[in-house]
């Protein structure tokens, strides 16, 4: 019998053919395996939190318990309206459309703004400015469900408007309204709202300061937030760390025409005392002396004798009003009101708009060089 020989080579090849097999298949099992975490991610095993990881996550605990507890009591306010604007030089050569006054022409106005519920009577708060010019008013809920809303009333000096909706019973979940005298610097602040169209938006900041006044002539002292507002915020409410309504926010103060972390809002024991007027009489009487002011000019200083530019200048007085009963005259200095200093006549403005109508008041001026106390009493404005 013949002995057959082994070529070496051969066993060599087939080593070698096995290993490159091996190399292939590797990543082709591995692959199987891929949705058993191939890289070797580390799965959540419960581990335990740190003591501050434990009060982050009750904050943020808080966060979601405000959002879910207040978010249906928000609601976004459509509002359409038109103006007479000029007509443009083409119009007039070939005339305006049909149906329009003549030298001037329609155009429509849109707009976006947010509102609270007050109570299940549908009785909704927002700003003046969100409905200023308007005439239609559609309010959408949380839900989507949309109602068309009729204005009651409208303050333009508190900037407060209250609408109404009807809607059916159960439906409407209305807003927890706190006490805006306890907001201290510091508190934490939540706005919601509408922010841009962004229905439904959540904002967390603090509050930056309290009795921020003089920034208009409305006499208010506003509640500061560093919460981030947009256009569209305004009418929505500013909440406390327990989901009751201490704010309505109305305006920012912005170089880039977005929100810098300069918020304001209208204390809601203001807003509340203007709807409720609203409510009763669709308007808000308001306080008048009859005397239009100016700010204390430099040359002013000199001429008068003043010590400084805190104040405001009488320079018209209407006849029969409150300031000429009074006996007031044309560059008398209001320093003091009540027996507290006032630096601008936006500040002397808010006061006595704000004032009781029929009520005195006292004033400190200076007039010649000399300091006077009189006092004055505010009438109801004209209309």
């Amino acid at each position: 019998m013949t002995e057959k020989k082994t070529n070496p080579l051969r066993y060599i090849a087939i080593a070698f053919s096995f290993l490159l097999l091996g190399t292939f298949l590797s990543p082709i099992l591995t692959c199987g395996n891929s949705s058993e975490n191939p890289l070797q991610l580390k799965a959540d095993g419960g581990e335990k939190l740190s003591p501050a990881q434990t009060q982050a996550v009750a904050l943020e605990d808080a966060f979601q318990e405000v959002f879910d507890r207040v978010s249906p009591s928000v609601v976004s306010i459509a509002t359409e309206g038109t103006v007479n604007v000029p007509l443009h030089p083409f119009e007039y050569f070939f005339g305006p459309p049909q149906n329009q006054r003549r030298g001037s022409r329609q155009q429509k106005l849109s707009g976006l703004g947010s509102g609270i519920v007050l109570n299940e009577e549908g009785y909704i708060m927002t700003n003046h400015h969100v409905i200023q010019n308007m005439n239609k008013f559609t309010v959408k809920l949380k839900n989507r469900s949309e109602y068309e809303a009729k204005l009651i009333g409208s303050d333009s000096t508190a900037d407060i408007a209250l609408l109404k909706i009807n809607a059916p019973k159960g439906i409407l979940s209305p807003s927890i309204i706190g006490d805006s005298s306890k907001v201290r610097v510091g508190n934490w602040a939540i706005a919601i709202g509408a922010p841009l169209g962004l229905e439904q938006s959540f904002t967390v900041g603090v509050v930056s300061a309290i009795q921020r006044g003089g920034l208009d002539k409305s006499g208010l002292a506003y509640i500061q937030t560093d919460a981030a507002i947009n256009q569209g915020n305004s009418g929505g409410p500013l909440l406390n760390i327990r989901g009751e309504v201490v704010g309505i926010n109305r305006m920012i103060v912005s170089q880039s025409g977005g929100s810098d972390g300069i918020g304001f809002a209208i204390p809601i024991n203001e807003a509340r005392r203007v709807v409720e007027e609203l409510k009763m009489n669709g308007k808000v009487a308001r306080a008048w002396i009859g005397a239009a002011l100016q700010y204390i000019s430099p040359r002013d200083i000199a001429q008068l004798g003043l010590k400084n530019n805190q104040g405001a200048i009488i320079h018209q007085i209407q006849k029969g009003a409150p300031a000429d009963k009074a006996g007031l005259q044309i560059m008398d200095v209001i320093v003091e009101i009540d027996g507290k200093p006032v630096r601008t006549p936006d500040e002397v403005v808010g006061i006595i708009v704000n004032s009781q109508i029929g009520k005195s008041i006292e004033l400190k001026i200076i007039r010649n060089k000399n300091e006077i106390l009189t006092s004055i009493t505010p009438e109801k404005k004209p209309n």
